[in-house]
């Protein structure tokens, strides 16, 4: 069995909460995984030998909510926006009607040009929603495509309802049929729970109709306005509230006193010209907070996790080591994975050498290609 060292490495950042940091560190690879972390000097032999030169070295970033299965274009939406219009969530039916008419191919010929622009820029693991297709068969075939992909594959049926259906009828469906169809191709089940989509009551009945079905629980919250998701979020034992935006004192001391991550999507804010969330707050109070790009074709058009890091820094009071920690050992926790987001023996060996001496430089220079190299699993990615 093959080893490999990856020593002259400048700043290790591990993502191990017992010792996230290590300077003039090495790395030992085996079969996969993580064999050894710690500094060069003590670094055991290997088989083959990669010289980071001096650079920094993160685990591979955790994108925890993607939206990758669609068609069609929402550039006139955009240009709209920046022209002054607000954004209500209501283009995503022109996406619904895009992706209904695509076929089989297009569909899984983006999302998997999205996933390889994601790999490319760091991106290891990657959670991927359907959501735009709103009928039985149309959701079961995202989310077949989407397990191609990755095995991080959540059921959103319940984005919004469709213009041919009065909303009771379709929390039936939802919770019903659709949710019989789509289950086995599913990990996760989520609702956006916004005015416009879905209120609290009819979130509760498809969260919990999932549940039932062996899913794991995840829900768009506080995106457009306060409202009940986070806290039926933390009722449920969802996984993740993702956005965050608008918090009551309430919603921020549920979720600190739960194990639901807070996952935030400045990419989201940035598009829309919305107020960015709070995040300062969110880590104050103790909550557990992730970050990820949210890449779709109607409110955040991105698949950087590192544009998101900038962005959490420069307009969300986060540190960069508070914002690396979100992108990745906090996108770990919001999938409940304990095999990614950090580079300790045993974990598996997804990780990023960055053309930088530091992580610090992902938000120092933003916009910048900073990969210098990605490993996924111990193999260096072409």
């Amino acid at each position: 069995m093959t080893t490999t060292l990856i020593d002259g490495i400048g700043l290790l950042y591990t993502g191990d909460p017992e010792r996230e940091e290590i300077a003039d560190a090495a790395l030992v690879l085996e079969d996969g995984l993580v064999a050894w972390a710690g500094p060069a000097a003590g670094a055991p032999d290997a088989d083959e030998r990669v010289d980071a030169a001096g650079r920094a070295v993160i685990p591979g970033f955790v994108d925890s909510h993607a939206h990758l299965i669609f068609a069609g274009d929402r550039t006139a939406e955009f240009q709209a926006r920046m022209s002054g219009e607000p954004y209500t969530g209501g283009g995503i039916r022109t996406t619904v009607a895009a992706t209904r008419q695509a076929g089989y191919a297009e569909l899984a010929g983006r999302a998997r040009a999205l996933v390889g622009e994601m790999r490319a820029q760091g991106t290891t693991t990657v959670e991927i929603k359907s959501g735009y297709g709103l009928s039985v068969e149309d959701e079961r075939r995202s989310l077949e495509i989407a397990g191609g992909l990755t095995g991080e594959t959540t059921f959103l049926g319940a984005h919004v309802v469709p213009a041919d259906m009065d909303a009771d009828s379709y929390v039936r469906l939802v919770a019903g049929e659709m949710l019989e169809a789509c289950a086995p191709y599913a990990k996760w089940v989520d609702v956006f729970c916004e005015r416009g989509a879905f209120d609290g009551d009819q979130t509760r009945e498809i969260l919990s109709a999932g549940l039932k079905a062996g899913l794991g629980a995840r829900v768009h919250a506080g995106q457009l306005g306060e409202g009940p998701g986070v806290r039926i979020a933390c009722e449920l034992g969802a996984a993740s509230a993702d956005h965050c935006t608008h918090l009551t004192a309430a919603d921020v001391d549920a979720l600190a006193a739960s194990e639901t991550v807070a996952t935030l999507l400045p990419g989201a804010e940035f598009s829309t010209r919305s107020p960015y969330p709070d995040a300062r707050r969110l880590i104050d109070a103790g909550v557990t907070v992730a970050l990820a790009t949210d890449c779709n074709p109607g409110s955040s058009y991105t698949s950087s996790m590192a544009f998101c890091v900038a962005l959490a820094v420069r307009e969300m009071r986060m540190t960069p080591l508070e914002a690396i920690r979100a992108a990745t050992y906090g996108g770990a926790r919001a999938l409940r994975r304990a095999d990614v987001g950090w580079l300790r023996p045993g974990a598996r060996a997804d990780l990023v050498v960055l053309d930088a001496p530091s992580y610090v430089h992902l938000a120092y220079r933003p916009g910048v290609p900073l990969v210098h190299q990605v490993f996924q699993e111990g193999l260096l990615l072409e």
